[in-house]
């Protein structure tokens, strides 16, 4: 899969941009704040339905515009398939395929992006919400119909903690909330799908984790993923971070040996919500549930979040992306997904540097973004463009190499293709 056209309108500092790529390796050069993270932040869109730089779509709208329109040709083969989003500061989002409205989060079905970036560290350094955050935004990509079952848990989620404020507020307990339990059985039976799944993409994950962090590395330090379940019988479920792991007792899926049975994971997210009750209506929060999960990463036996040095939590944090990248490549029907490395060579030593480029270099598509183009390896320098200030130019032209895209608002509007 590549992206043949990107078309902006409005989206961070590009008023209108149009732009060509080609498959292989696609350099944008810059300084920092000319926009280079902006294009590569629009194709990721497609895939992860969000920025990996913000939590919220409102900064990725041009100051003074009420929303921005992302347009990406992507192509498998003969196959094209034209993708448009309307990102709006406020309010739901809009999203075409081949001009033809459909639910944005119908949109992951057709782009499958990786996208390594400096943020990257924070998912092995940071707090469990970086974690998670990375877990379901691949599984989304595998299967894109989680990305409405993890909408849906949120929003029983919010639901049901505001219950939880309000009783707190007025003094109810708990035998006083009847509604509650209605939010429980909801709550329970997305969790447990989000948590199955989360558990065997775990699992699949480690095989190719441990092979990119021996290519990265250049050693075997045992790299372990394993997720530490709020309702695990050892585990604290007041803190933010727990090293417990996954104790789910000894009952798997038939169909799957490295899941949990469901009927287990019902019934111990049901007790635990029970057991937590009390204190949820003291605190008005929800206690239990995948929102509280962590990923534990592990090297030579040891959490990597305290115990790795900073190499090698570079190292598992790459480790990650690629093994990512392999499983959407192995999974996919649409070829090697979209590769994207944001400003990452830069951050790594020389060694890893050309490892990184040596094991991604093969994928149909690499799009680079670097402040110093000498700081790209040489297998990954090929089609190279200099950005500044929003414009995309030759790296020796004066020129702009793109014209502002007039009309682009009104075709999105009206349900056209370039």
């Amino acid at each position: 899969m590549i992206v043949e056209h990107l078309s902006l309108v409005d989206f961070r500092n590009y008023a209108a941009v149009d732009l060509a790529l080609l498959p292989g390796p696609n350099v944008f050069v810059g300084k920092n704040g000319q926009g280079k993270t902006n294009l590569v932040e629009a194709i990721a869109f497609f895939a992860t339905l969000g920025s990996h730089r913000v939590s919220s779509d409102a900064p990725m709208v041009r100051d003074g515009a009420e929303h921005a329109i992302v347009r990406a040709r992507l192509a498998h083969g003969e196959r094209r398939v034209q993708l448009e989003a309307q990102v709006n500061r406020q309010g739901s989002n809009r999203a075409r395929v081949n001009g033809a409205p459909v639910r944005t989060a119908e949109l992951p079905r057709y782009a499958q992006v990786v996208l390594f970036a400096p943020e990257d560290l924070q998912i092995v350094r940071g707090d469990p919400s970086a974690r998670r955050r990375f877990a379901d935004q691949l599984l989304v990509q595998r299967a894109p119909r989680m990305a409405g079952v993890l909408a849906d848990y949120d929003r029983v989620l919010k639901q049901r903690t505001a219950l939880l404020k309000s009783a707190r507020a007025r003094g109810l307990k708990g035998e006083a909330l009847s509604t509650l339990d209605v939010w429980d059985d909801k709550l329970v039976t997305l969790g447990t799908e989000i948590i199955r799944a989360r558990i065997a993409l775990a699992a699949d994950l480690t095989p190719p984790v441990a092979a990119a962090y021996r290519a990265i590395a250049g050693e075997d330090h045992r790299p372990e993923l394993e997720w530490a379940l709020s309702f695990s019988r050892d585990s604290d479920p007041d803190s933010d971070e727990d090293d417990a792991g996954t104790s789910m007792g000894s009952r798997t899926d038939a169909a799957d040996p490295t899941v949990p049975a469901t009927a287990d994971v019902i019934a111990q997210f049901r007790a635990a919500l029970a057991a937590r009750r009390p204190a949820e209506l003291d605190r008005g929060v929800t206690l239990v549930g995948p929102h509280r999960d962590d990923l534990v990463l592990r090297v030579r036996g040891l959490p990597v979040k305290g115990y790795a040095s900073h190499g090698e939590s570079w190292s598992v944090a790459l480790s990650l992306r690629l093994a990512s990248a392999e499983l959407l490549r192995a999974d996919s029907q649409l070829g090697d997904p979209i590769v994207i490395l944001d400003d990452v060579f830069a951050e790594l030593d020389s060694g890893r540097r050309g490892r990184l480029a040596e094991l991604t270099s093969g994928f149909e598509q690499v799009i680079v973004t670097a402040a110093v183009g000498a700081d790209v390896p040489g297998a990954l320098r090929a089609h190279t463009l200099r950005v500044e200030a929003g414009e995309i130019l030759e790296p020796e032209d004066p020129e702009p190499l793109v014209s502002p895209v007039v009309g682009a608002a009104a075709a999105y509007e009206g349900g056209g293709d370039d």
